[in-house]
């Protein structure tokens, strides 16, 4: 007798993270968009019937990456102001052209983008950290792709909110809306310790522990963040986060590039998880994460992109490679960050940031069927001697052939099924026009 699967997938390998091996010529089962069983194909073959097979003769099949760290919405800002510092980036470009442009529409139009590519090279579940986050979250759930959806918080009004308590009530009331939602989930996003008052902190480290919600935000990001901490408040972030108690496992710490080797052992004993972003690091000459002291001392290390406009991309196999290899040359160890500890980077580590881990990050039976499909035949992948190797350090986006997102096949052969790909991209060019006209009146003036 057999049983009934939804779909069923056969692939070359499947590399699941957990356990940490690769599985060659086995098939995953899936039934209402959970992971079913995983075993050898011929097993699947009279173990299983579905109206649904699909094979992948060359492929290896994985987890969905998992971007610990966007603004998705800024995609529309990709390339709009390169080659800056941070700060200067920041305050003389982004700050204006957002507190000009920035909309629901411009949001949505943004964030769809943002969908779209991150799909179309394999993330199936982005952790977000922008204006219009209910914007964000709808545009989300009729792409049928994953996403935390941050509760934003800054001292300053925005055309999303008067202000922290005005953030704080239409986060809280967002994330009431949607909190029965199986793609969504919710964050509180302090944009930075440099742009939210300890009062606030306060209120959120409190919100968080009521609500069990983590906190996302940047930190410890560069020289000039530390220099300013210590004149306005005598202590480095860190320690300002730690007196307001902030240090727990609920905290997402995205950056970390200036961290002396006491402050990784604290943030290592308080559970606190770090978003490593590092093509943004090396973009905006922030400074470089030390991941592999970070990993030995036990902290939990995600990726993430950061925004298209500091990346300029959304890709995480390209982040995943840099990161690999970024790890190696800053601890001089070319055993720093294997090629297996890049994927679970990339993946669960990811999950655990958000708390998702008992539902994706892996290839396991019981988790959602979030998963990514690379061809690994590609001329620039051959000879072939260990798929996990060729994944990290040799494919590229343009070999994801496949995606889906709780069983449901969003991208199919390279084609996207959840929106209209043109559409998108007419709607991004028409935004392209009006704020480079935009930026030329402003010069001219």
């Amino acid at each position: 007798m057999t049983t009934f699967a939804d779909l069923v997938v056969h692939a070359r390998w499947i590399l699941p993270v957990e356990p940490e091996v690769i599985y060659e010529q086995h098939a995953i089962a899936i039934r209402g968009g959970r992971i079913l069983a995983i075993l050898p194909g011929n097993e699947a073959r009279t173990q299983f019937h579905s109206p649904d097979v699909v094979e992948l003769p060359e492929h290896a099949l994985i987890p969905g990456f998992i971007n610990a760290h966007t603004h998705a919405a800024m995609t529309l800002l990709r390339g709009l102001a390169d080659d800056l510092p941070l700060m200067p980036w920041l305050r003389e470009h982004i700050w204006p052209a957002e507190a000009r442009w920035v909309n629901a529409e411009f949001v949505r139009d943004g964030s769809e983008l943002a969908i779209a590519g991150m799909l179309r090279s394999g993330t199936t579940c982005f952790n977000d950290m922008y204006f219009f986050p209910g914007v964000t979250a709808d545009t989300a759930r009729r792409c049928g792709m994953r996403a935390c959806i941050g509760m934003i918080v800054l001292d300053f009004p925005s055309a999303w909110g008067s202000g922290p308590r005005d953030y704080l009530a239409k986060g809280t009331a967002l994330r009431d809306q949607y909190k029965e939602d199986p793609l969504l989930s919710f964050a509180f996003a302090p944009h930075a310790p440099y742009t939210v008052a300890d009062v606030w902190l306060q209120e959120i480290r409190t919100l968080a522990d009521e609500l069990e919600v983590p906190i996302h935000t940047h930190l410890h990001e560069t020289v000039q963040e530390m220099e300013q901490s210590l004149r306005q408040h005598g202590q480095r972030p860190l320690a300002r986060l730690a007196e307001l108690g902030l240090l727990t496992p609920n905290l997402m710490a995205v950056h970390m590039t200036q961290l002396a080797q006491d402050e990784i052992s604290e943030i290592a004993r308080c559970g606190v998880h770090v978003v490593h972003c590092a093509e943004s690091n090396l973009k905006l000459a922030s400074g470089f994460c030390p991941v592999a002291r970070l990993l030995a001392a036990g902290v939990n290390v995600a990726l993430g992109t950061d925004g298209a406009a500091s990346n300029n991309d959304l890709d995480m196999l390209g982040e995943m490679h840099t990161a690999a290899l970024l790890a190696k040359g800053v601890a001089g160890d070319a055993a720093a960050l294997p090629a297996a500890a890049a994927l679970r980077m990339a993946t669960l580590n990811g999950a655990r940031a958000l708390g998702l881990d008992q539902d994706i990050g892996s290839l396991v039976p019981g988790k959602w069927a979030d998963m990514t499909a690379v061809d690994l035949s590609d001329t620039e992948c051959q000879p072939l001697y260990h798929p996990l190797s060729q994944l990290v350090y040799a494919a590229g986006r343009d070999q994801v052939t496949d995606v889906w997102v709780a069983g449901r096949h969003l991208l199919r052969q390279g084609e996207l099924t959840c929106l209209d790909l043109h559409s998108t991209l007419q709607r991004a060019h028409r935004w392209g026009r009006r704020m480079a006209r935009g930026t030329a009146e402003v010069t001219s003036a």
